[in-house]
Formats: structure tokens, sequence, C-alpha cells
């Protein structure tokens, strides 16, 4: 990691998810097999649930650390909350690439698309709306908008989609999501424990006519993601907000 994404935020989170064409089996000692798999690179992880959408082995909290991977309908996923590093972050979801194919059945025809998530939280009790409008928005033409009587912005989760080739087979979505509500800001009374978060996502499809391979595909969007998040979202989006945060408290 060229950038530690910890040191700006409270917390920092990596989650990938393959998206699937066909429903995944749900056989129950192919799925066994598959999570003992996991335990047996990753042995903390020995916690086993089920709910509506499928099964999920994870790991008890370490200082705030957790592992993940589930197996859903028609997804398979792995992740991590607070990493080392970058190195360390990718390691689940590189092995869960890597073992798909051959103990979940997902082949390259079956992959409808690879998701690859950065997260940010950044803790702030008080109206994230204005954090944000602060933060990014200042000197904009959407900031003039704000420049008016009464409390502002009720919404701003500002998104935008990118392709960063020709053919749109890999896009990149950032998000930065605030949790403030409308009662908040007409009581002036704000949750503690709600973060403004920051999302930025990689997704590859596909591309259409061409040989596709997950890992590959994975390693690619990895590289992706890391140079749009030290080139782009650090000094343009996370050093505003921190910045913005810090003023106010």
């Amino acid at each position: 990691m060229s950038i530690s994404y910890n040191s700006f935020c409270d917390d920092f989170y990596v989650d990938m998810y393959v998206n699937t064409r066909f429903d995944l089996p749900c056989d129950r000692d192919l799925l066994l097999t598959f999570f003992e798999r996991i335990t047996k690179q990753f042995p903390s992880m020995r916690s086993l649930g089920r709910d509506n959408n499928g099964y999920t082995l994870e790991e008890d909290s370490d200082g705030g650390r957790t592992r993940w991977t589930t197996v859903d309908i028609d997804r398979v996923g792995a992740g991590i909350v607070n990493p080392e590093n970058l190195t360390h972050a990718l390691e689940l979801p590189g092995l869960v690439i890597d073992l798909m194919p051959y103990m979940l059945g997902i082949r390259n025809l079956d992959v409808d698309c690879i998701d690859l998530t950065f997260g940010m939280d950044f803790d702030y009790a008080g109206n994230h709306n204005e954090i944000i409008a602060e933060a990014l928005f200042s000197g904009s033409a959407f900031g003039r908008i704000f420049d008016c009587p009464g409390p502002g912005p009720l919404s701003l989760s500002p998104a935008v989609v990118v392709a960063i080739d020709d053919d749109c087979s890999t896009r990149i979505r950032l998000t930065v999501d605030s949790r403030t509500d409308e009662g908040e800001i007409r009581n002036r009374k704000f949750e503690q424990d709600k973060p403004i978060s920051l999302y930025l996502t990689a997704r590859q499809y596909p591309p259409s006519g061409k040989e596709f391979d997950p890992r590959t595909s994975f390693d690619r969007l990895c590289q992706v993601a890391v140079d749009f998040m030290d080139e782009k979202v650090v000094p343009n989006f996370v050093m505003p907000l921190t910045n913005a945060i810090a003023h106010r408290r």
C-alpha cells in the first residue's frame, strides 16, 4: 500500500464480490468443504452463520479487525475490516477467487461481474451534509445553491460512475454517504455513532468477445483501485473531508 488508508479514517475495509449469472450450489457437504478450506489458511475464521441470503464464515473481532467470507444465492464474497496493510487485506479475497472454480463450480461464463470496494468511515457527531458541502462543493455551482437561508442541504450523498476503457467493461464508482436525516437537522440533535462513509468500487464486467479470467481481472481491479485511491480519492476527497471534520471539532 503506497498510502496507509487506515491513517486517514476511523475504519477502513475491503470487500470483494463475484456476482454470478446462475444460482450458487447449496449442497451441505460442498459448502462445508469450501469453508473448511478457508479455515486451513485462516484458522481464526471459525464462526459459521446462516441467514435468508446464504452462509457466512467470519472471525471474532480482534481489536476491530475482522475477516469474513460469504456464499449467497448468486454471489460469493470476502473481505476484512481494518487490515494491517493492503497485502493483508487482499489475501482472503484472492484465495476465494482461486478456490471458486474448483469448489463452488463458478466458471468464467458464469461470472456477471467482479466488485472490489475500498471503504472508509469518518466519525463525526454533527451534520454530515454540512461537512460534505464544505469539503467537496465549496466554490462549485452546487455550493452556490447551498448558500441560502435555512439549514442547507437536507440530503447530500454524491456519487459518480466513470468508465476507464472504451467498451465500458471496467468502471469506478465513488460515493460519499451522509447519514444525517431531516429530523436531526430540524431538531439540531445529531446521533453520535453514525459515520460519514466513502466507498470506491472498481467493477469488472467480462469484456464482450474477449477471453475473461477472474484471477487476472481481480489483480487488475486491485491495481486500478489503488491508483484511483492514491492519485484521485485521497488528495481530492479524503483530505478535504478530514480537514473539514478537524476544523469543527
